[in-house]
Protein backbone atom coordinates (compact mmCIF):
# COMPACT_ATOMS: atom_id res chain seq x y z
CA UNK A 1 0.00 0.00 0.00
CA UNK A 2 2.76 2.54 0.66
CA UNK A 3 4.11 1.84 -2.65
CA UNK A 4 0.84 2.46 -4.75
CA UNK A 5 1.08 5.59 -2.51
CA UNK A 6 3.88 6.94 -4.13
CA UNK A 7 2.13 7.18 -7.34
CA UNK A 8 -0.02 9.76 -6.03
CA UNK A 9 2.20 12.22 -6.28
CA UNK A 10 4.07 11.12 -9.53
CA UNK A 11 2.25 9.40 -12.93
CA UNK A 12 5.83 7.20 -13.32
CA UNK A 13 8.12 5.71 -11.01
CA UNK A 14 11.61 3.89 -11.33
CA UNK A 15 12.94 1.08 -9.14
CA UNK A 16 15.12 3.41 -7.55
CA UNK A 17 13.36 5.81 -6.83
CA UNK A 18 10.34 3.86 -5.12
CA UNK A 19 13.57 2.54 -3.13
CA UNK A 20 14.66 5.58 -1.55
CA UNK A 21 11.11 6.54 -0.59
CA UNK A 22 10.32 3.47 1.04
CA UNK A 23 13.96 2.81 2.61
CA UNK A 24 13.74 -0.62 0.96
CA UNK A 25 16.06 -2.57 -0.93
CA UNK A 26 15.39 -2.51 -4.90
CA UNK A 27 15.26 -6.18 -4.94
CA UNK A 28 12.00 -5.89 -2.44
CA UNK A 29 10.50 -3.12 -4.54
CA UNK A 30 11.20 -4.78 -7.78
CA UNK A 31 9.48 -8.40 -6.60
CA UNK A 32 6.53 -5.92 -5.35
CA UNK A 33 6.09 -4.18 -8.22
CA UNK A 34 6.19 -7.79 -9.92
CA UNK A 35 3.54 -9.07 -8.27
CA UNK A 36 1.06 -5.73 -8.53
CA UNK A 37 2.00 -6.04 -12.25
CA UNK A 38 0.90 -8.90 -12.51
CA UNK A 39 -2.76 -8.31 -11.01
CA UNK A 40 -3.28 -5.04 -12.59
CA UNK A 41 -2.56 -2.98 -9.98
CA UNK A 42 0.46 -1.27 -11.96
CA UNK A 43 2.52 -1.84 -15.17
CA UNK A 44 5.77 -1.20 -16.60
CA UNK A 45 6.17 1.57 -19.37
CA UNK A 46 7.66 -0.25 -22.41
CA UNK A 47 9.11 2.77 -23.15
CA UNK A 48 10.42 4.13 -20.43
CA UNK A 49 10.97 0.91 -18.20
CA UNK A 50 9.86 3.20 -15.51
CA UNK A 51 6.17 1.59 -13.73
CA UNK A 52 2.69 3.49 -13.30
CA UNK A 53 -0.37 2.52 -12.04
CA UNK A 54 -2.62 -0.17 -14.08
CA UNK A 55 -6.16 -0.08 -15.13
CA UNK A 56 -7.19 -2.43 -12.63
CA UNK A 57 -7.19 -0.20 -9.67
CA UNK A 58 -9.21 2.40 -12.01
CA UNK A 59 -12.05 -0.42 -12.26
CA UNK A 60 -11.78 -0.58 -8.66
CA UNK A 61 -11.71 2.84 -7.75
CA UNK A 62 -15.34 3.29 -9.95
CA UNK A 63 -16.99 0.47 -8.26
CA UNK A 64 -16.28 2.19 -5.28
CA UNK A 65 -17.42 5.43 -6.56
CA UNK A 66 -20.43 4.06 -8.08
CA UNK A 67 -21.35 2.05 -4.63
CA UNK A 68 -21.16 5.37 -2.54
CA UNK A 69 -24.82 6.18 -1.43
CA UNK A 70 -23.69 9.77 -0.79
CA UNK A 71 -22.83 10.08 -4.29
CA UNK A 72 -25.66 8.65 -5.58
CA UNK A 73 -28.16 10.43 -3.75
CA UNK A 74 -26.08 14.07 -4.58
CA UNK A 75 -25.65 13.55 -8.55
CA UNK A 76 -29.09 14.92 -9.92
CA UNK A 77 -28.49 17.67 -7.56
CA UNK A 78 -25.14 18.44 -8.56
CA UNK A 79 -25.45 17.95 -11.93
CA UNK A 80 -29.11 20.85 -11.34
CA UNK A 81 -26.29 22.76 -9.79
CA UNK A 82 -24.14 22.69 -12.57
CA UNK A 83 -26.70 23.50 -15.06
CA UNK A 84 -27.71 26.93 -13.15
CA UNK A 85 -24.49 28.12 -12.47
CA UNK A 86 -22.20 26.97 -15.54
CA UNK A 87 -19.45 26.31 -12.44
CA UNK A 88 -17.23 23.36 -11.89
CA UNK A 89 -19.11 21.60 -9.07
CA UNK A 90 -17.93 19.22 -5.99
CA UNK A 91 -19.43 16.91 -3.38
CA UNK A 92 -16.25 16.56 -0.69
CA UNK A 93 -16.28 14.05 2.40
CA UNK A 94 -13.85 14.59 4.98
CA UNK A 95 -11.06 12.17 5.63
CA UNK A 96 -8.81 13.35 8.54
CA UNK A 97 -7.36 16.75 8.11
CA UNK A 98 -7.94 16.33 4.53
CA UNK A 99 -11.15 16.94 2.21
CA UNK A 100 -11.65 14.41 -0.99
CA UNK A 101 -13.68 15.33 -3.99
CA UNK A 102 -16.12 12.18 -4.67
CA UNK A 103 -17.47 14.01 -7.71
CA UNK A 104 -16.01 16.66 -9.80
CA UNK A 105 -18.89 18.13 -12.22
CA UNK A 106 -16.50 20.22 -14.84
CA UNK A 107 -17.65 22.41 -17.66
CA UNK A 108 -16.04 22.68 -20.58
CA UNK A 109 -14.01 25.49 -19.10
CA UNK A 110 -13.87 23.90 -16.29
CA UNK A 111 -11.43 21.15 -17.62
CA UNK A 112 -8.96 23.50 -18.49
CA UNK A 113 -9.51 24.92 -15.07
CA UNK A 114 -8.71 21.70 -12.57
CA UNK A 115 -6.45 20.42 -14.62
CA UNK A 116 -3.90 20.70 -11.87
CA UNK A 117 -6.59 20.24 -8.90
CA UNK A 118 -5.87 17.67 -6.72
CA UNK A 119 -8.91 15.28 -5.51
CA UNK A 120 -7.51 15.36 -1.78
CA UNK A 121 -6.12 18.80 -0.44
CA UNK A 122 -5.97 20.25 3.38
CA UNK A 123 -9.02 21.18 4.80
CA UNK A 124 -7.54 24.74 5.46
CA UNK A 125 -7.14 25.58 1.94
CA UNK A 126 -11.00 24.59 0.61
CA UNK A 127 -14.24 26.17 0.87
CA UNK A 128 -15.26 22.33 1.64
CA UNK A 129 -13.13 21.55 4.25
CA UNK A 130 -14.13 24.70 6.48
CA UNK A 131 -17.60 24.22 5.27
CA UNK A 132 -17.13 20.52 6.87
CA UNK A 133 -14.71 21.47 9.51
CA UNK A 134 -17.01 24.10 11.03
CA UNK A 135 -19.36 21.85 11.93
CA UNK A 136 -17.64 18.85 12.91
CA UNK A 137 -14.77 19.02 15.58
CA UNK A 138 -13.31 15.61 15.16
CA UNK A 139 -11.76 17.38 11.38
CA UNK A 140 -10.70 20.81 12.77
CA UNK A 141 -8.79 18.95 15.13
CA UNK A 142 -7.38 17.19 12.96
CA UNK A 143 -6.67 19.89 10.92
CA UNK A 144 -4.94 22.05 13.72
CA UNK A 145 -2.93 18.76 15.00
CA UNK A 146 -1.32 18.64 10.79
CA UNK A 147 -0.36 22.05 10.39
CA UNK A 148 -1.38 24.34 8.03
CA UNK A 149 0.77 23.96 4.71
CA UNK A 150 0.85 26.81 2.42
CA UNK A 151 -0.47 26.06 -1.51
CA UNK A 152 -0.78 30.05 -1.93
CA UNK A 153 0.10 33.11 -0.52
CA UNK A 154 -3.33 33.34 0.59
CA UNK A 155 -3.72 29.76 2.79
CA UNK A 156 -4.30 30.03 6.25
CA UNK A 157 -1.23 30.06 8.26
CA UNK A 158 -2.10 29.67 11.78
CA UNK A 159 -5.08 27.91 14.50
CA UNK A 160 -6.20 31.23 15.15
CA UNK A 161 -6.69 32.46 11.80
CA UNK A 162 -8.35 29.17 11.14
CA UNK A 163 -10.66 29.21 14.47
CA UNK A 164 -11.45 32.70 13.24
CA UNK A 165 -12.23 31.56 9.93
CA UNK A 166 -14.23 28.79 11.28
CA UNK A 167 -16.63 30.68 13.68
CA UNK A 168 -17.56 32.62 10.43
CA UNK A 169 -18.78 29.70 8.62
CA UNK A 170 -21.00 28.83 11.81
CA UNK A 171 -22.30 32.15 11.62
CA UNK A 172 -23.35 32.24 7.95
CA UNK A 173 -23.68 28.55 7.21
CA UNK A 174 -21.51 28.68 4.19
CA UNK A 175 -17.46 28.96 3.78
CA UNK A 176 -15.79 31.04 1.46
CA UNK A 177 -11.98 30.33 -0.91
CA UNK A 178 -10.27 33.15 -2.40
CA UNK A 179 -6.89 31.62 -4.21
CA UNK A 180 -6.39 29.75 -1.11
CA UNK A 181 -6.17 26.39 -3.32
CA UNK A 182 -5.01 27.88 -6.10
CA UNK A 183 -4.72 31.45 -7.31
CA UNK A 184 -7.19 32.31 -9.89
CA UNK A 185 -9.67 29.74 -8.70
CA UNK A 186 -11.95 30.88 -6.01
CA UNK A 187 -15.21 28.46 -4.36
CA UNK A 188 -18.60 28.64 -2.26
CA UNK A 189 -19.36 25.88 -0.05
CA UNK A 190 -22.35 24.78 2.23
CA UNK A 191 -22.12 21.65 5.06
CA UNK A 192 -24.24 18.43 4.46
CA UNK A 193 -25.28 18.17 7.71
CA UNK A 194 -26.92 15.29 9.95
CA UNK A 195 -30.01 15.50 12.49
CA UNK A 196 -27.36 16.28 15.09
CA UNK A 197 -25.49 19.12 13.15
CA UNK A 198 -22.76 17.65 12.16
CA UNK A 199 -21.33 18.17 8.42
CA UNK A 200 -20.82 14.59 6.64
CA UNK A 201 -19.95 16.41 3.34
CA UNK A 202 -19.85 19.43 1.34
CA UNK A 203 -21.63 20.39 -2.13
CA UNK A 204 -19.20 23.31 -3.86
CA UNK A 205 -19.74 25.96 -6.57
CA UNK A 206 -15.82 26.66 -8.28
CA UNK A 207 -15.27 29.03 -10.81
CA UNK A 208 -12.56 31.70 -11.64
CA UNK A 209 -11.96 34.18 -8.86
CA UNK A 210 -13.79 37.42 -10.11
CA UNK A 211 -17.08 35.26 -11.18
CA UNK A 212 -17.36 33.49 -7.82
CA UNK A 213 -16.37 36.64 -5.92
CA UNK A 214 -18.92 38.97 -7.82
CA UNK A 215 -21.59 36.84 -6.49
CA UNK A 216 -20.99 35.20 -3.09
CA UNK A 217 -24.28 35.55 -1.68
CA UNK A 218 -26.14 33.93 -4.73
CA UNK A 219 -23.66 31.46 -5.06
CA UNK A 220 -23.91 30.69 -1.42
CA UNK A 221 -27.87 30.55 -1.51
CA UNK A 222 -27.36 27.71 -4.04
CA UNK A 223 -24.91 25.89 -2.57
CA UNK A 224 -27.14 25.69 0.72
CA UNK A 225 -30.69 25.01 -1.15
CA UNK A 226 -28.55 21.77 -2.79
CA UNK A 227 -26.96 20.68 0.13
CA UNK A 228 -30.24 21.16 2.90
CA UNK A 229 -31.63 19.19 -0.05
CA UNK A 230 -29.24 16.28 -0.32
CA UNK A 231 -29.40 15.99 3.79
CA UNK A 232 -33.14 15.39 3.75
CA UNK A 233 -32.89 13.05 0.79
CA UNK A 234 -30.61 10.80 2.85
CA UNK A 235 -32.93 10.97 6.03
CA UNK A 236 -29.68 12.31 7.49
Amino acid sequence: MDLLDCFASADELGVSEIARRLGLAKSTVHRLLTTLCARGLAEKNPHTSRYRLGFRLYELGQLAISRFELRQAALPLLEELRERTGCTIHLAIPDGADIVYVERLQTLRGMRLMTNVSRRLPAHCTSSGKAIAAFDPAVAQARRAAGFPQLTSCSIRSAADYDRELEAVRRTGYAVNHDEALVGLSSVAAPVRDHEGRARAAISLVGLSREIESAIERNARLAQAAANKLARTLCL
